[in-house]
């Protein structure tokens, strides 16, 4: 097969990140609005239509079919003609209006008719609406299903559960969110109806009573009259034998309900709560996702929609995959939306990783600040993963790259209230924005950072309204004198100390030292923030890497093909069969990897062995990992493991008693690619121009301001400095020294050595 295009793309809340490699190995960062959308701004009127620009260099026609929405009030106008030079033709988008007449200076949204992932696609091969995109190699982080899940907009869902326990996942585990509320709040389940399903297996799976198939397809069938087309199924003790679930979902199928998700099948483990949870989350969520990835492969394939199957939107290329919480790629067909809930932050995790190994540091803390939120977590030789975890009001049982995630991002709204200084957890999103964007938006972290003169606006990556920024920031302090820089210093403060616990929640409080780590900072805002969070946790390195703003993406041309196999036991580990067991996983992992069709498996291999321990009798399971199937088959090797990793965790050994195998979990994957971070190092021969900036650090002072593009490996400057790229910028603070490395990072370190305790 002769090269293809290599596009990594990654959606998050705000914006769509895109790093695309030609087949000549030439590569192109493309950002766009995750709605879809580019910014552009009126530059001039003539009488062939507005000249408008948009800050990408793009052919003839290219933006032919796109609406034009202003910001603010105004009519739309639909493009009917683009040159090279940025002169539009329009056309009225609305019958019996005019075409509206736009002013220099306005700003404008060039809306795509297709998803904001296609939209990057386009710009960055050059590819207009009428144009088939080039035979690509793509893969995809989405943020699709957790918006669909925290916005509520996923599918009417009817949860079937063994008869008796209709009110399951009302009455849940009886956790408080607020042990102290008064009042409690339950949210509202995601599924709409709840039936009973006849039929009853005993714990060790043997029935007890039939399944009552009759009255379940009749109750199936009025229900689908109804309009419900997504079902959710969780019996008692399937786990042990999943044969009642999967009869369930045949009949399902066949009164025709278009997704059915089984607990058994999405989290064979006890507990009929969080697999029920599981169950409904998928079920919610099927055609969010499924949709948004067929939209997508239809596109890739021409347009043609409706293709189905393990090769849609191949388009001559490869079938495109997308990432998994666990940080993995999968198919499109493969692929289950409870997977897909911590996709656009696993990019990024595997993206910092990366980018430590690149600069030589093999322990890392993930430091990724964007526009709605800012995620968090730690790397050392290799991932940290969570089996159970919590989005928004829902519980998924399924594998996932460790991660802390905190509402503070550069688009937090900041606030009074009552006298105090408030950030988040609301945020401006894509549209309106911070006040800065231009578009009405609320004052933001990233407007006080712009305030304080940590941004450059003239080399912002969308136009910056200044004067938008100073007016909202005049009327949220109105009522503490106007605005003043300690104030405005203070809501920094406050989001840096919210992020700054995000990190402490995934080391210190999991028993690791953050001084012993490296803190990579990535995302459109972290390295503005970067810094302060170090000096706060007492680390002294930082480490931004090449495309910072980027890094999810980057992150996906990393990735590898992965798959799990995982088996409850809930045996004394004397008496598990321990290595029996692991091998069995092991040839199931490889075999689930091996059906992944036109995939390149070369190097397949199993990379993890994952045990859960407890002592006998405990609610509470440590993991550990042996390191090949030989030490997995030693019982006194296990339990050596077990023994060091319970002393890291509570300070003490554990005592003489029983210890019980709980879980198993193997982990298959491909051979890491030999991918590129981004676009690598930089060599420049010429000068670096240093251009003098007034920035706040306690006080005005004067920074050097300097351009990213033109610093070569070994450039060294202590701060005050603010490093410039087109999507982002790094401040340097006093006491700290900037080095750039040889695959191109800003290096970052305390001038002056810390103590450590």
């Amino acid at each position: 097969m002769p090269p293809l295009w290599q596009l990594w793309i990654d959606t998050g809340g705000t914006f769509t990140d895109c790093i695309a490699l030609d087949p000549e190995g030439s590569s192109r960062c493309v950002k766009v609005l995750s709605s879809g959308a580019v910014r552009a701004t009126v530059v001039s009127n003539g009488s062939q239509g507005p000249r408008l620009e948009t800050r990408f260099d793009l052919p003839e026609g290219f933006f032919a079919g796109y609406r034009a929405v202003p910001l603010g009030e105004g009519p739309p106008a639909l493009v009917e003609q683009w040159s090279v030079d940025g002169t539009c033709k329009l056309l009225p988008a609305e019958n019996g209006a005019g075409v509206p007449a736009f002013e220099p200076g306005q700003v404008l949204e060039l809306l795509s008719p297709e998803n904001a992932p296609i939209l990057a696609a386009r710009i960055a091969t050059a590819r207009a609406l009428d144009e088939p995109l080039p035979p690509c190699d793509l893969r995809l982080a989405t943020t699709r299903g957790t918006n669909a899940l925290l916005e509520r907009a996923g599918s009417r869902t009817v949860l079937f559960v063994t008869e008796g326990f209709a009110d399951l996942l009302l009455i849940g585990d009886q956790a408080r969110p607020d042990i102290f509320a008064l009042a409690v709040e339950r949210p509202a389940p995601l599924y709409e109806r709840s039936v009973e399903v006849g039929g009853r297996l005993d714990a060790e799976g043997r029935e007890l009573e039939p399944l009552d198939e009759d009255g379940l397809r009749s109750a199936a069938r009025a229900l689908v009259d109804e309009g419900f087309q997504a079902a959710a199924v969780a019996l008692m003790h399937s786990y042990r034998n999943p044969d009642h679930e999967r009869r369930a979902e045949r009949i399902l199928r066949s009164a025709g309900f278009r997704t059915v998700s089984c607990s058994a099948e999405l989290a064979p483990l006890i507990k009929i709560v969080p697999r029920a949870h599981t169950a409904v989350v998928d079920a919610y969520l099927g055609r969010a996702v499924g949709g948004y990835l067929e939209t997508t492969g239809a596109a890739l394939s021409g347009g043609r929609a409706g293709r189905r199957g393990p090769e849609a939107g191949k388009a001559g290329g490869v079938a495109p995959r997308v990432m998994t919480s666990a940080g993995g790629l999968a198919g499109f067909s493969s692929y289950r939306p409870k997977d897909s809930l911590l996709s656009g932050p696993a990019g990024g995790v595997v993206g910092a990783a990366a980018a430590g190994r690149a600069s030589g540091q093999d322990r890392v803390i993930g430091f990724d600040m964007g526009g709605t939120s800012t995620d968090v977590s730690r790397y050392d030789g290799d991932f940290e993963y969570n089996f159970e975890f919590r989005v928004g009001d829902a519980v998924v049982v399924a594998p996932a790259l460790a991660i802390e995630t905190v509402a503070s991002g550069g688009g937090s709204i900041c606030r009074v209230d009552h006298g105090q200084l408030k950030v988040g957890p609301a945020s401006a999103g894509a549209r309106p924005g911070p006040a800065c964007y231009g578009a009405g938006g609320p004052l933001t972290i990233t407007d006080v950072n712009l305030l304080l003169g940590r941004i450059d606006p003239t080399a912002f990556g969308l136009p910056i309204d200044v004067a938008a920024a100073e007016r909202r920031a005049t009327e949220v302090l109105a009522g503490l004198g106007g605005v003043d820089e300690q104030l405005l210093g203070g809501f920094l403060a406050i989001a840096n100390e919210r992020m700054a616990d995000a990190i402490r929640r995934i080391s210190i409080s999991r028993g690791y030292d953050p001084t012993d780590y490296a803190l990579v900072s990535f995302g459109g805002a972290g390295g503005q923030h970067a810094c302060a969070i170090t000096s706060e946790l007492a680390m002294d390195t930082v480490i931004v890497p090449v495309d910072t703003s980027l890094l999810s993406a980057v992150g996906l041309g990393h990735a590898v093909l992965e798959r799990f196999a995982h088996r409850q036991v809930l045996e004394p580990l004397d008496g598990s069969g321990l290595g029996a067991v692991v091998e069995r996983l092991e040839r199931e992992a490889l075999s689930r990897l091996l059906e992944e069709r036109g995939a390149n498996l070369e190097g397949a291999a199993v990379r993890r062995r994952i045990v859960r321990l407890r002592l006998l009798g405990q609610e509470t399971a440590l993991e550990v990992e042996p390191g090949s199937l030989e030490e997995a088959r030693s019982a006194d090797a296990v339990a050596a493991l077990f023994a060091q990793r319970y002393r890291a965790v509570y300070g003490y050994p554990p005592p003489e008693h029983p210890i019980e195998v709980e879980s198993i979990r193997i982990l298959a994957s491909t051979a890491p690619a030999a991918a590129r971070l981004g676009r690598g190092g930089v060599s420049r021969t010429g000068g670096v121009r240093v251009r003098e900036h007034r920035a706040w650090f306690d006080g005005w002072r004067t920074a050097a301001l300097l351009r990213r593009e033109e610093l070569s490996a070994g450039f060294e400057r202590p701060g005050p400095c603010l490093v410039q790229e087109q999507h982002s910028i790094t401040v340097v603070e006093p006491g700290w020294k900037l080095r750039v490395d040889e695959a191109g990072a800003l290096v970052l370190r305390t001038s002056a050595e810390r103590g450590r305790t």
